[in-house]
């Protein structure tokens, strides 16, 4: 098979299909008349594509619509079993897998409960043990796998975490690896851009062509968008803004490369909620120590003017980072998530926002996540279901 030349008749089949496989997934069911509507296409040229389409089984028909008295029209739709994706969010407790159709229906869920001490030489095994779990109805044609680290397309390897925290995965040529222990294409990508890709498609960057999301959890991450498209650095590391030398915070220097310092050591859950016990805000962990804090700064008294002053140190720690990254990228927009500011809801977020203002001359909107369920999982999804699309939409030209 060869590469369809420009301007010839393949190139414009093509062109046409991939514009009424376009149509039918984004617009759901469609009759002949409609797509050649949508596509511009005569009706015999309709009628061609949608028998090479079908022979492709890409297509199938959807039964008949009554239109004027003794007139119906066949109904065709993307022919769901043509192909299948998966995605992986991995984290050291447990992996989420989640298998979807080529219209993106999600028909399939796992979660395999992991240990940080498992054999480096289980990874493929852990990894293929979630995909079965989720009982894919076939092969599937392409996975990508969210990460806490981040990948160097420099040298194959994965980089950004220590190599206790992602056990198995300091191996050379990564995803070429995991594509043959696995027996399908891999793409290996950072959590937190994933996250960045699912606010961009479904959440509160829509549309948005340049923004910063803020990951503040347990640990602190960041990605960028800017002029629509992803931007990862050249080692990968774009957005690892936990390591970023922050005031207040020790460095790299002092602690070691991969120990709790700069920005993490401020902003990260632990240091939250050592944070807010200085306050005499409790909480089992930091998410609902925030949820409290929040709770008892609706009330009077001392305890909630103790809240309020935990609440705003909080956001002064936060907006010290985003004012560093605003002076930098200059960003429309900054989405924030994750445990620590979606604990603190509207609250905290106004506050970042107010403290992020005062300190910087642009001042972008900030926003919470609007994304609901595992934003990794979606983000990855929605990857893995963009390469599939493009590898099948354009299999229907032979030459």
């Amino acid at each position: 098979m060869s590469d369809p030349v420009p301007g010839t008749p393949s190139l414009l089949r093509a062109i046409n299909d991939r514009a009424a496989l376009r149509a039918l997934l984004d617009r759901g069911p469609l009759t002949r008349p409609q797509i050649g509507t949508l596509t511009g296409l005569s009706k015999p040229t309709a009628s061609q594509l949608l028998a090479r389409l079908q022979e492709a089984g890409l297509v199938v028909l959807d039964g008949v619509r009554e239109g004027l008295p003794g007139r119906t029209a066949e109904v065709y739709r993307i022919n769901p079993a043509a192909a299948y994706a998966g995605a992986l969010d991995v984290t050291p407790d447990r992996i989420e897998a989640r298998i979807a159709d080529l219209t993106g229906t999600v028909v399939g869920e796992h979660t395999l409960p992991t240990t940080r001490r498992r054999p480096a030489g289980e990874l493929v095994e852990r990894l293929g043990a979630a995909l079965a779990g989720a009982n894919p109805p076939d092969k599937l044609r392409r996975v990508v796998i969210g990460v806490q680290a981040a990948i160097d397309p420099a040298t194959g390897r994965l980089g950004y975490a220590a190599a206790k925290d992602v056990p198995g995965w300091q191996i050379p040529d990564l995803v070429p690896a995991l594509s043959a222990g696995l027996g399908v294409p891999v793409d290996v990508e950072n959590n937190v851009n994933l996250v960045a890709l699912a606010e961009q498609a479904h959440g509160a960057a829509r549309d948005s062509r340049d923004f910063v999301l803020l990951w503040a959890d347990e640990g602190i991450g960041s990605a960028a968008v800017l002029g629509g498209r992803m931007h990862r650095g050249a080692t990968g590391g774009a957005g690892e803004v936990g390591y970023m030398p922050t005031p207040g915070a020790p460095t790299a220097r002092e602690a070691g490369r991969y120990a709790n310092h700069g920005y993490q050591a401020l902003t990260g859950g632990p240091a939250v909620l050592k944070l807010l016990r200085s306050y005499g805000v409790r909480g089992a962990d930091f998410r609902q120590a925030v949820a409290n804090a929040v709770r008892l700064a609706e009330g009077g008294g001392q305890r909630a003017d103790d809240a309020r002053a935990g609440l705003r140190d909080i956001a002064a720690r936060l907006a010290v980072g985003l004012a560093a990254i605003t002076s930098v990228v200059d960003p429309g927009l900054i989405v924030l998530t994750g445990g620590v500011v979606l604990s603190g809801g509207e609250t905290l977020r106004e506050l970042v926002e107010h403290e992020l203002h005062a300190l910087t001359i642009p001042r972008p909107r900030v926003r919470l996540s609007s994304v609901a369920g595992n934003p990794v999982l979606a983000g990855a999804l929605d990857l893995a279901l963009d390469t599939v699309r493009e590898e099948v939409f354009g299999s229907t030209v032979r030459s």
